[in-house]
């Protein structure tokens, strides 16, 4: 049997009538962080791309955070995550997040040794 679907978005916070009134909300938050990522994307504030964090510019984890942001709720929403046991979700959601820290760190300290080799010259060992 069919269970119906929860009504709340943002851990209760927001309660809709229907499904449809769900879906156009969760549409207007995703079009809301997707509009904060284009306005900065526009703009780059100086502030956020002067100051670094761990190696890269502030606007660069930003929009590194909200891209995680959107495919969470994307996932948790769209795919019904929510409804689902505690440890399919986890398993779902948890990894790609491990997933998308490891390839960050292995883009940064790859990156950072191509930009060296560029700045600096490639020096090679004489033996």
């Amino acid at each position: 049997m069919a269970h119906a679907h929860k009504l709340e978005i943002f851990r209760g916070l927001l309660k809709f009538k229907s499904n449809t009134q769900k879906i156009w909300g969760v549409l207007v938050f995703l079009t809301v962080v997707t509009g904060v990522e284009v306005f900065l994307g526009i703009t780059k504030p100086h502030l956020l791309t002067e100051n670094s964090f761990v190696g890269m510019k502030i606007l660069n984890w930003i929009f590194i955070i909200l891209t995680l942001v959107k495919a969470y709720y994307i996932a948790w929403d769209f795919m019904h995550l929510r409804d689902e046991k505690n440890a399919l979700r986890r398993a779902i959601v948890w990894t790609p997040i491990f997933l998308v820290a490891y390839l960050a760190f292995i883009l940064l300290v790859e990156g950072n040794y191509i930009y060296n080799v560029f700045a600096d010259g490639f020096v090679t060992w004489n033996f």
